[in-house]
């Protein structure tokens, strides 16, 4: 980012608060009020080019059941085949 210069910072504020001062219709006694109004929108305008940054897509999860296959057991390990509820005499 190029060096900020305080002065051209302060520049700015002064006419976005002379702006915001006009477009509420010249009202006496709220000076500091439109001075912070446009210290925000400046800090906000100066933001911006770095919040515009796309957001990435998210990765897709990579399904557990295929990673841990071999973590569970199957039917076959479990009594090599045979029918459940019968004993195996």
């Amino acid at each position: 980012m190029a060096d900020i210069d305080e002065a051209d910072i302060e520049n700015r504020i002064r006419e976005r608060a002379f702006q915001i001062w006009l477009a509420e219709g010249q009202p006496e006694g709220r000076h500091r009020e439109h001075w912070e109004l446009a210290k925000f929108a400046i800090a906000q305008q100066d933001g911006l080019e770095s919040s515009l940054i796309p957001a990435q897509a998210p990765q897709p999860e990579p399904i557990e059941a295929v990673l841990n296959q071999a973590e569970f057991p199957t039917l076959v390990d479990q009594g090599e085949g045979q029918i459940p509820g019968m004993k195996n005499e």
